[in-house]
């Protein structure tokens, strides 16, 4: 039987049961501490606007900003 499952250990206890298990043949650990991957704000938004349109928000942006230092 091959079924592979990815849980998230909520609490310590339960990790000393996993080991448990692994020893009795029952289940087989993989990978521990396994971080998510955090992808960064820069690539994971690259590309989604053209040049033209980057220089026209920034261009808005600024505009925005002098307005709201006037009041």
């Amino acid at each position: 039987m091959d079924n592979t499952m990815l849980i998230q250990v909520t609490n310590q206890k339960a990790v000393g049961l996993l080991h448990e298990l692994e020893e009795l043949h029952l289940i087989k650990v993989l990978k521990e501490n396994i971080a998510p991957a955090k992808t960064k704000l820069s690539d994971k938004y690259k590309g989604i606007l053209s040049k033209e349109q980057g220089q026209n928000l920034n261009e808005h942006i600024k505009q925005m900003r002098s307005e709201w230092n006037s009041i």
